[in-house]
């Protein structure tokens, strides 16, 4: 029997995955996986009972990565899961910004009582007048699972698409519309777009990428989006852009104290994957990545440790061990079995950067001091033998 605990409400359907060999309790110590969204985890203390953190989400910024992965814990997310809530809320905003949909909107409010409404609208409308999203050229920075929906969709509206990945991956290659111009570099989509939507994580090299000195190679009435992370884009830049007219819109899903009032920042309260449709997926996501791993030792979608799988376990017991990445360790895992006299049926290893994954199938009974002596190999951070 495993337990989970919920820091976050979690969809039904979700939850619904987690047969009768889970129980959920209200306890985080004696939790065998959390399922979180958005709760700040940096200050938790964690219990040695901790085997998995599964963020119903794709950002995991709310979790300490490096401090669960030195104390064995495996954090998954669900990339993708919530991809399609988040690129039609990108072609909202798009339409936001090349039409002045808001100010008309609160403009006719003022006029609610007003029996004349018919006629003055007529008269005033033309104030509110935009233009069309048809022929503009978008840049696309990231084509991971939001950013080919997003660039694909407009190709289908009519717009010339730029994109731009160095690090694009073979599955997204093959789901981009060939209609899409590949930027070689991120400056040649600044020059030539109408429009730019970031869709990429927030790492050391991506923080402030949009900044003065990248604003500057854009076009005079430029439109930026961004639904990724807030900290991509440099607030004080961003907001001097806007006064000074260069941007013509910024969109954000992110309210911060410098954008929030500014003219022509249309602001959003982060609600690219507040559907019921992603919310449902991210759970069922997370449930089944959870599952896989406390059932089967699988990994799958870790942001800190390596995928690896190796199918449903059989009748025999797995061992797997979460160790830093360091030579000779699998010829010390492989000698203590032999000294047990264990066959291995199966064996796998993965490493992401300092941190490897090890699984093996063994025919016998995987005993507690073998277990114990396995713990005690430098280097090691947690053994669990699935039966």
């Amino acid at each position: 029997m495993y337990k989970y605990h919920c820091l976050n409400p979690i969809s039904e359907v979700g939850l619904a995955q987690l047969d009768e060999n889970y129980v959920v309790t209200g306890n985080a110590d004696e939790a065998d996986a959390i399922l979180v969204r958005s709760a700040k985890m940096h200050d938790m203390e964690f219990s040695r009972n901790l085997k998995a953190i599964a963020r119903a989400g794709a950002g995991v910024n709310n979790i300490p990565l490096e401090r669960c992965a030195d104390e064995g814990i495996v954090v998954f997310n669900t990339p993708g899961a919530n991809a399609n809530g988040v690129k039609e809320l990108v072609i909202a905003g798009m339409l936001l910004a090349a039409r002045d949909i808001i100010g008309g909107i609160n403009w006719v409010q003022e006029y609610e009582e007003d029996g004349d409404i018919a006629k003055i609208t007529e008269k005033k409308k033309k104030a509110f007048a935009g233009t069309e999203l048809q022929g503009k050229k978008l840049g696309v920075i990231g084509l991971g699972a939001i950013g080919v929906r997003v660039a694909n969709v407009a190709v289908h509206l009519g717009m010339d698409v730029y994109g731009y990945d160095p690090y694009v991956s073979v599955d997204a290659a093959w789901n981009l519309s060939r209609s899409i111009h590949h930027a070689k570099t991120v400056d040649e989509l600044y020059k030539e777009c109408d429009y730019i939507t970031i869709h990429v994580p927030a790492l050391d090299d991506t923080k402030g990428m949009i900044d003065k000195n990248a604003i500057s190679l854009m076009k005079d009435g430029v439109v930026i989006l961004n639904l990724a992370r807030d900290v991509l884009v440099n607030q004080e830049d961003i907001v001097d852009a806007l006064v000074s007219g260069k941007v013509r819109s910024y969109v954000t899903d992110f309210p911060t104290k410098e954008i929030v009032g500014v003219k022509n920042a249309i602001v959003i309260p982060h609600l690219g994957a507040s559907t019921e449709e992603s919310e449902d997926n991210c759970a069922k996501m997370a449930a089944a990545e959870l599952r896989d791993f406390l059932e089967n030792g699988n990994i799958t979608h870790s942001v800190n440790y390596p995928d690896c799988n190796m199918g449903v376990k059989g009748d025999g017991e797995r061992i797997t061990i979460l160790h830093k990445n360091i030579p000779n360790m699998l010829g010390q895992f492989t000698t203590l079995l032999a000294g047990e006299n264990m066959n291995i049926a199966l064996m796998t290893n993965k490493s992401k950067k300092e941190y490897a994954y090890t699984m093996i199938d063994v025919d016998s009974e995987v005993s507690a001091d073998l277990e114990e002596q396995l713990t005690s190999v430098d280097g090691v951070l947690k053994v669990r033998v699935i039966r």
